[in-house]
């Protein structure tokens, strides 16, 4: 994210200049932030999977956002872009722009935000009382995180990686990776790479 040089906005403010706006912008108490541009890897993951999720989803009143649709941060005057975001909720459906009781919300990593990704827009999502899985997807390797909300209400870690079906429990929905990373050209594994997948699996057994 870029940050944008205007005088600060309310929320009001930011959502009508937003729609009128030829780039996407993120709010941050107050700020905008342009949207940076995503690569060939990222455009491909995203397709991948909304053509995997997608047919699940058909029929069940639930619905499947790509990129363009905001999400609103729970008690906070926080609005962001997520690369995919779930919504089973009618409260949602009135609104085209914003959805505010998300269920799954999928962030694919890149080099510039995975930082942010992982720390203070996932720490914001968290806020939001519907979100039940929080999923991040590499670009560099075959790599699937879900955080998943458990019956406490703690957050816990899963991750897939090559060979492995993803779960979405909250979809009630297992794919191959294989598939979420079809025709995804990936740079080979460093060494240390693979003796992370062998550990990590050995854990969950």
């Amino acid at each position: 994210m870029i940050a944008n040089r205007v005088p600060l906005l309310s929320p009001e403010e930011y959502l009508e200049w937003e729609e009128k706006s030829e780039i996407k912008h993120e709010y941050i108490d107050g700020e905008v932030f342009a949207m940076a541009g995503s690569s060939g890897k990222h455009a491909l993951l995203v397709k991948n999977f909304i053509l995997t999720v997608g047919p699940h989803l058909r029929g069940s009143g639930s619905d499947l956002y790509p990129q363009d649709v905001k999400a609103k941060v729970s008690h906070r005057s926080r609005f962001y872009y997520p690369d995919l975001m779930v919504t089973c909720d009618d409260r949602d459906k009135p609104d085209d722009y914003v959805k505010r009781h998300y269920k799954m919300i999928v962030e694919v990593l890149s080099d510039s935000t995975e930082s942010f990704d992982r720390g203070n827009k996932f720490e914001d999502y968290r806020r939001s009382e519907s979100l039940e899985e929080y999923v991040l997807v590499s670009q560099h390797r075959m790599r699937v995180e879900v955080y998943r909300k458990n019956v406490a209400g703690r957050w816990e870690l899963q991750a897939y990686y090559s060979g492995d079906r993803v779960e979405l429990v909250s979809l009630g929905l297992e794919f191959a990776i294989e598939d979420l990373y079809d025709d995804v050209t990936l740079p080979p594994e460093k060494e240390e790479e693979t003796e992370e997948v062998a550990d990590d699996r050995q854990d969950k057994n």
